[in-house]
């Protein structure tokens, strides 16, 4: 089994002591419980928003050995919305997109996909579903032009050989439907191109899978200001088109910028999650280190006659 990475585990015992000091993440309210239960008995129901999830987590969980690196995921990824997932080193994120992405089954809890419970055995199982996952490194091949890496290991046939016509066509075609109009050739090397042009590429050929979800794994981490908006704005446009996005990142800017709703992961839990719009950056960062926030719970203290419709909730 390959081994997690540090920024994703911990010790399955540690932070359990109750003393207020510990850096354990808050407890879930017995409130709460019944919601999670809720979770797994309504699969296929609608949200509020009238829609279904995309992709629904239930109570996933996973350990590796005595490390726990995750515990009682519940989330819901809605189609056509950003979800930015945050979190420090060690909170879990990457351990959380390679369960949903299948390089590692969960050890327990389900998931759901369009009301339907599956089980991601492989990285194959979930591209065949529609998810679709965008690692730091990008996956393209540098000595590749911009159509080769887009249809590279399913190349295009015709009479035997590459049908470089049609390839080209829908390689552009995507590439206009996106609006990257940077690259000046679709048979530019890839080596060529810039950060920005290049997460671009690397969605687009996405894209060009039928994704219906689309991971990003700190996208803007290396890009500069004009790079980063193009990004942004490619982001936006992939919600537009009713792809559910998950965006994980440390720039909070970023996540504001772009994100319709927020889940906070501390040390392998997610410990809030509710639309951007009920969060601001000084709770976000107070759920990352202490798991808790004086905003949140002041906002859940008020009076329920009080209009705080779609309020996060801390797990």
């Amino acid at each position: 089994m390959t081994n997690p990475s540090a920024d994703d585990a911990r010790p399955a015992t540690a932070g359990r002591a109750s003393a207020p000091e510990s850096n354990e993440p808050p407890q879930t309210h017995e409130t709460q419980e019944p919601q999670a239960t809720a979770a797994g008995d309504q699969v296929g129901a609608q949200d509020a928003n009238g829609s279904q999830p995309l992709l629904r987590l239930v109570d996933v969980g996973k350990n590796f050995g005595p490390v726990r690196a995750l515990s009682g995921i519940t989330l819901d990824i809605p189609p056509g919305q950003v979800t930015a997932i945050v979190g420090d080193n060690g909170a879990g994120k990457s351990t959380l997109i390679k369960t949903i992405s299948g390089i590692w089954a969960p050890d327990h809890g389900e998931i759901f996909w369009r009301g339907r419970a599956v089980r991601l055995h492989s990285p194959k199982d979930a591209t065949d579903l529609g998810i679709a996952t965008v690692y730091q490194d990008l996956a393209l091949a540098d000595n590749l032009d911009i159509v080769q890496n887009m249809f590279l290991g399913r190349e295009l046939m015709k009479f035997w050989q590459l049908d470089e016509i049609s390839m080209e066509k829908a390689a552009k075609q995507t590439l206009a439907d996106l609006k990257v109009v940077s690259v000046r050739s679709i048979r530019q090397p890839v080596g060529s191109l810039s950060g920005g042009q290049r997460q671009s590429v690397a969605v687009a050929k996405a894209v060009l899978r039928q994704a219906q979800m689309v991971i990003l794994d700190e996208p803007t981490a290396a890009l500069g200001v004009t790079q980063t908006r193009n990004v942004l704005e490619l982001i936006g446009r992939l919600a537009s088109q009713g792809i559910g996005v998950i965006l994980i990142s440390h720039n909070l800017n970023d996540v504001f910028a772009v994100a319709d709703q927020v889940a906070v992961l501390r040390l392998g839990y997610l410990v809030a999650t509710g639309p951007k719009s009920r969060f601001d950056s000084e709770s976000i960062v107070d759920l990352m280190t202490t798991g808790t926030s004086k905003r949140l719970a002041a906002l859940a203290a008020e009076p329920a006659s009080s209009s705080h419709q779609g309020s996060p909730s801390e797990h």
